[in-house]
């Protein structure tokens, strides 16, 4: 039976191929076991389920596509529709030195890599073991990582992939509305938490992150700020109220963040302090969708947010302006971010056509609270795309 997420799986295969040839790879060689203990990253891009025995998901640049499976999963494999499947009892050894002997690869890249998660799946282990099972054959000092395949692969969405993100985008957005509405001065972070919890529990909906930590809540300026847990910490008029919340919706995730003010008593408009920084912030994130356009760095994008925030006279953030955002709200890859060490090569990475990803400068109002805003967009060829409804005014109750 064909489904929708074989369907994806074999769009996200052909893409694979297609990006092997673009990087002169021969081969793509997946080697996993017992992936509900030790993850693979990339399964749920190119196979779709779990595996148990050593396996082997073996994509070439010719066209072919082989999973090399114990023989109790040959039927999942072959359900993908994306792989001619060939299976074992006893040992994979023998299967996979004849089908890479039958193609004698130049180059095999594998999932292992220093800067990119998503694209370091093979574990120590398993890199011996695939050493040890093709022992004799020229195939080890053929191995390179995958990184720029995997980075490339998860990062070019398929417009299956674009609708899955925007329709969790438009169900996060109806969600924050619904909150927007019923929060009031005097209700701690805590009962906004479990507000929100209530509303995706009684939708049957996932959180794009743990879900303790989501949403994220900050109820003025003495709120932790960062991924950390609401607190009894309650909201007052006179304080900004942040938000950071995203769900999973059909294996796809939304990342936004929001922000309200409270007015104090006697207010009719918000401090010029508060709403200033408010203006800067709205105003970084877009420059930095004005200024993203396919092959611009992720540093360079990094960098327009963050003269945006301090030439209006504020200290810099400290955090990378984005991230990739798809099968989860962090996904690998490039990010816009500064060139700091714990980012590696990542923000050397220009953005491409296909890519989705957040903007989410941000800024402390001494005496009011924190200001983050977070959209999500869609780098097309003609630049970059709005795919939540941006936040451009305050919202003051």
């Amino acid at each position: 039976m064909t489904t929708a997420n074989n369907l994806l799986i074999q769009e996200k295969v052909e893409q694979a191929i297609e990006i092997l040839n673009e990087k002169g790879v021969d081969c793509w060689l997946t080697f996993a076991r017992e992936t509900r203990v030790n993850n693979e990253p990339v399964l749920p891009l190119i196979y779709g389920h779990e595996l148990t025995w050593q396996s082997a998901l073996v994509i070439f640049r010719t066209g072919e596509a082989v999973a090399l499976v114990g023989h109790y999963e040959m039927n999942t494999a072959e359900r993908t529709g994306a792989y001619q499947v060939r299976g074992y009892h006893q040992s994979i050894r023998e299967i996979l030195r004849e089908l890479l002997t039958e193609h004698d690869p130049k180059s095999i890249a594998l999932n292992y890599s220093e800067n990119d998660l998503v694209a370091d799946g093979l574990s120590v282990g398993m890199y011996r073991l695939l050493k040890k099972h093709l022992e004799g054959t020229p195939y080890p000092d053929r191995f390179c990582s995958s990184d720029k395949i995997v980075t490339a692969l998860r990062g070019r969405k398929t417009a299956t992939e674009v609708e899955r993100i925007r329709e969790a985008i438009r169900v996060t957005e109806a969600l924050y509305a619904q909150t927007f509405d019923w929060v009031q001065p005097g209700v701690t972070e805590l009962e906004i938490s479990d507000f929100m919890h209530e509303l995706l529990l009684t939708q049957r909906l996932e959180t794009a992150w743990d879900f303790e930590e989501c949403p994220v809540v900050d109820a003025g300026p003495d709120s932790p700020l960062g991924h950390a847990a609401p607190i009894a910490l309650a909201a007052k008029r006179g304080q900004i109220l942040h938000f950071d919340f995203g769900i999973r919706l059909d294996d796809y995730s939304s990342d936004i963040q929001r922000v309200m003010y409270f007015l104090a008593e006697g207010e009719e408009a918000p401090p010029a302090a508060v709403q200033h920084g408010f203006n800067t912030v709205r105003d970084a994130v877009q420059a930095v969708v004005h200024a993203m356009k396919p092959g611009v760095m992720g540093h360079e994008l990094d960098a327009v947010a963050r003269r945006t925030i301090t030439e209006a006279g504020y200290p810099e953030f400290l955090y990378a302006t984005g991230h990739q955002l798809g099968r989860a709200a962090h996904d690998g890859g490039g990010v816009l971010g500064p060139a700091w060490d714990r980012y590696g090569d990542r923000p050397f990475q220009p953005v491409e056509i296909g890519q989705v990803y957040t903007v989410e400068p941000g800024l402390m109002v001494e005496g009011y609270g924190y200001i983050g805003l977070e959209e999500d967009v869609l780098v097309t060829a003609n630049g970059a795309e709005f795919l939540t409804t941006p936040q451009r005014e305050l919202i003051v109750k």
